[in-house]
Order: C-alpha cells, then structure tokens, then sequence
C-alpha cells in the first residue's frame, strides 16, 4: 500500500497574544515538537491564519522560524489579527501589496487552494464577489484534481452566537456554497478562527475547522460573549487515501 500524502494543518498561533493564560509561544513550540514525533511525516503544513496577534515583523519572525523546523513546504492565509503585506514580507506568498492573499498550488495527489477570508481591521470576515470570482476561475483551472480548500473564517454556522457574529456573513457563506456546486472536486472546506473542532458541511461538501495552538473557545452555544478555557491544544491532519481526503484531529502532546 502506497503511503498517503499528508498535509498537517495548524491554526491560530497568536504570537504576542497576551489575553489568555497559556504562552503562545510555548504553545506553537509544543505543536511544532508534536508534529516532529508524529510517526508519519508532513509532505506539505498549512498555518490556517492568526499567526500572530498583533502583526508585529517580530511575530512573524517567530513563526517563520519554528513552521521551518517541520521540514516541509509551508503554506500561509491571513487571519483577522494578521496583516497581509506583513505576511507576503516574511513567507512566499502571491499577490499585490494590499491585496488579499490568495493562490493555488498542487500539492501531489491533491491541489490546495488559498482563499482570503478577512476584512481588515475588523474581526469578521467576507467573502466578496471579486473574490469568489477568482475562486469559481481558480478552480476551473483544475476541475479533475482533487482539491482542499483552506480560508480563516469557517463558511458555516457554528450554532454560537457570539462566534457567528464574527464570522462569515450568511449572503457569503451562500455564495460561496454555490461555488462549490460547481466544483465537486473540491473534497473539504478547511478553517480555523474559531479555536475548536467543528464539523460541519457547506453545499454537500465537508467543512472542518481546526483548534487553536494557543488556546480554546469555550463551548457554549447559549451565550452571546466569547470565552476562552485551557482545554489541550491541537492541530488536523489530512490524507489523500484512495482518492479522497481523511481528517484527523490530534492533539499536542
């Protein structure tokens, strides 16, 4: 049996995030030190946004020396705390300055696929026609290709008040649905922001939100006010086996 292509899947490291308890950094060494024992190696790591907390060069710089550690292709998105220019200055990353940060590349068996979901300065997110239209554009390109596509922002509702607020208009999360439809190659919807697991489906397509290496959210679906706890920090794994695409989630450890 072939050995699967493995794509390891972090989020939300919020280097220089000083609003919760646990160290950021210490967190994102911790994931990065998990990943190096894990007994089948990353081919390709995607860093789903939130890499640092203020946007600070000195954060980026932190980050840009552990994700090297993995030994692997790197493959970076903003988050709603990153800044895009900041991140095209310290990771290779496409496109005009002040313009959202999104690409595709083939990645063996599967194509991965980079979307920009964030408005900056605010922490909600969007997903506006020009964007959606690079998207429909971007993935007709490959149409036969089994493709991963990766944003910050989850494109589903998460059942949490306080964390929809901030997440993807419902107009946007449609329409991007409606993209999908078009585009059945695409096996599975990635995200982060949301610092937890969530499983959920767009358009008949899977969507899977991986946890923070900093911290969680507390999960509470009545309550209209973000809360954060130290449960165990965590990152997702995906597989391309027998032409699909197997998610895991491990935790650090």
């Amino acid at each position: 049996m072939a050995r699967p292509f493995v794509l390891f899947q972090l989020s939300d490291f919020h280097i220089g995030g000083t609003w919760a308890e646990p160290d950021p950094v210490a967190g994102l060494e911790a994931a990065v030190e998990t990943v190096l024992r894990m007994p089948d190696r990353a081919d390709a790591v995607l860093v789903s946004g939130d890499l640092a907390d203020n946007a600070a060069d000195a954060e980026y710089e932190v980050v840009a020396g552990q994700v090297a550690r993995l030994g692997a292709p790197v493959f970076v998105l903003p988050g709603n705390h990153d800044d895009r220019d900041a991140l095209r200055r310290h990771f290779d990353v496409p496109g005009e300055t002040g313009g959202p940060v999104q690409y595709g590349v083939a990645l063996g068996p599967m194509r991965l696929v980079v979307m920009d979901s964030t408005r900056p300065g605010e922490a909600a997110g969007e997903l506006d026609a020009p964007r959606l239209a690079w998207l429909d554009a971007e993935l007709a390109d490959a149409p036969d290709r089994l493709t991963l596509l990766a944003m910050h922002h989850p494109p589903i509702p998460t059942g949490s008040a306080a964390w929809d607020a901030i997440g993807l208009p419902v107009a946007d999360r449609l329409a991007l649905g409606a993209v999908l439809e078009r585009h059945p190659q695409v096996r599975r919807v990635v995200a982060g922001h949301v610092h937890r697991t969530i499983a959920s489906d767009l358009a008949g397509c899977a969507v899977l939100t991986a946890p923070s290496t900093y911290v969680q959210a507390k999960l509470d679906l009545a309550t209209t006010h973000l809360a954060m706890m130290n449960e165990p920090a965590g990152f997702a794994i995906h597989a391309v086996v027998d032409g699909g695409i197997v998610s895991h989630v491990q935790p650090v450890v």
